[in-house]
């Protein structure tokens, strides 16, 4: 069945005449869909029952259902486990800041990227999340919460550029006037470094901000974590990355995870910072996160704000990011990678 939640306007407006209909029964139909986010045809009150049952007939919305929820003791970070209708599962969390929630959601069931300090690619690649399967974590998130979440942060299961023309159609979907209404600008995307989906998403000009996994000064180090750099070696990512920043005027954020002995060295931050000299960029530190398959140890107070010293005085601006959710183990692929919904104790 065709899922409704990841048409456009335009798309629908087209489906309504073929289906004998009005175009602006359209209007109606994206309204339900994505203001009053309502997951089911009889919910959708001024359209016809004739065509709420052709609709129901042939086509779907996409939802997903939540098996685990997890609630911080500390900071109130939600995590969730999403099931979907094929019984396939990803995760969610929804993180509360001064300025409202930032939810950071899944692009795809799954990872095929292989990063050795990640969990989400652990248990493999499945397949590509829809446009309607990511609205959807963010639509039931904020409906079981009763919250407007104002950000989003494509930084969850998945490779994002991975599954390109799904997530475009995402970003234009959470971000249409006539829907949730999302500023472009409220939105991050991360890649390890997919160099292709780079430039395809800097020809599109969006406003967001990109955000490239780097977590290493070098070919050698990044090489040996990250399998992507294989492919796309750091001289052609910081070439793409160099282009992106110039045609759209916005700065990337390089995310940096800090392994003891690995990567976190006064020699490594001198290197990275060589690397990044003159680009408009900001480095993210990352005290790298506790995965039981892998023995990575994360480095210590001290070294991280070495790091960033060093950093600091070669002029490229750096922080080290907010650890959420930490009883809760709400980094990427740790639900999901669980036993099943109900092993875990949640804090609610």
């Amino acid at each position: 069945m065709t899922d409704l939640l990841s048409m456009t306007k335009p798309e629908l407006e087209t489906l309504m005449e073929q289906l004998g209909e009005k175009r602006f029964a359209a209007s109606q139909l994206f309204s339900w869909l994505h203001k009053q986010r309502v997951t089911s045809f009889d919910e959708m009150t001024n359209l016809s029952k004739a065509l709420r049952e052709k609709l129901k007939k042939n086509y779907n919305i996409s939802t997903c259902t939540i098996a685990k929820k997890l609630v911080s003791v500390y900071d109130e970070t939600v995590k969730y486990l999403f099931t979907l209708p094929d019984g396939e599962q990803i995760e969610s969390v929804v993180m509360k800041y001064k300025y409202g929630y930032t939810i950071c959601v899944s692009s795809q069931v799954g990872c095929k990227m292989g990063c050795t300090f990640c969990a989400s690619g652990i248990a493999g690649f499945v397949r590509h999340l829809l446009p309607g399967e990511i609205l959807a974590q963010v639509y039931t998130a904020a409906r079981d919460l009763d919250v407007r979440i104002s950000h989003i942060v494509m930084m969850g299961v998945g490779e994002p550029l991975d599954n390109f023309d799904n997530v475009l159609r995402f970003l234009q979907l959470v971000t249409n006037e006539n829907g949730y209404d999302m500023s472009m600008r409220n939105i991050s995307l991360s890649t390890c470094g997919i160099v292709p989906g780079i430039y395809r998403l800097m020809e599109e000009k969006l406003q967001l901000t990109l955000s490239v996994s780097l977590h290493a000064p070098n070919d050698t180090i990044r090489s040996r974590t990250m399998p992507v750099n294989r492919r796309y070696p750091m001289e052609e990512l910081l070439k793409a990355c160099r282009a992106y920043t110039k045609t759209t005027g916005r700065r990337i954020s390089f995310e940096y995870a800090l392994i003891a002995g690995v990567n976190d060295s006064d020699a490594c931050a001198s290197e990275l910072a060589q690397r990044l000299h003159g680009m408009l960029c900001h480095v993210n530190l990352i005290p790298v996160n506790s995965v039981k398959e892998r023995d990575y140890t994360r480095s210590d107070t001290a070294r991280i704000k070495q790091f960033m010293h060093v950093l600091e005085t070669r002029h490229i601006n750096a922080t080290v990011r907010r650890t959420l959710g930490s009883d809760i183990n709400a980094s990427c692929g740790q639900l999901r990678r669980g036993e099943g919904p109900g092993t875990e104790k949640s804090n609610e």
